[in-house]
């Protein structure tokens, strides 16, 4: 099996799918939310002397306390922070790739 996730196979086979995904991505990625969200992570990053050195380290945020951990880590992580367990969704019997049903 593939090391590629489910998802990148399929916008690697499918063009159209991720030219569209890039064209949303580029105006997503202007909104000024996510402009100051970028600096404001990029800062970070500068403080720690991370930024750039291409060390595979990444800022951190675990509750209220900043550190540097792997960034392929950090991308897949299970912090309990209020995002992450809406991107998860509720736990329980019969839950396997359902989605977030809102509770129900």
């Amino acid at each position: 099996m593939s090391k590629l996730s489910r998802t990148a196979r399929f916008y690697r086979k499918n063009k159209k799918a991720r030219e569209k995904r890039n064209e949303y991505q580029k105006e997503y990625n202007k909104k000024p939310g996510q402009v100051k969200r970028r600096v404001s992570l990029n800062k970070k990053n500068k403080e720690f002397g991370t930024y750039g050195n291409h060390d595979g380290k990444d800022v951190s945020h675990k509750g209220k306390r900043i550190i540097l951990e792997r960034a392929s880590k950090n991308r897949g992580s299970k912090s309990a922070t209020a995002g992450d367990k809406r991107a998860r969704g509720k736990k329980g019997k019969g839950r396997k790739n359902k989605g977030n049903t809102g509770g129900k």
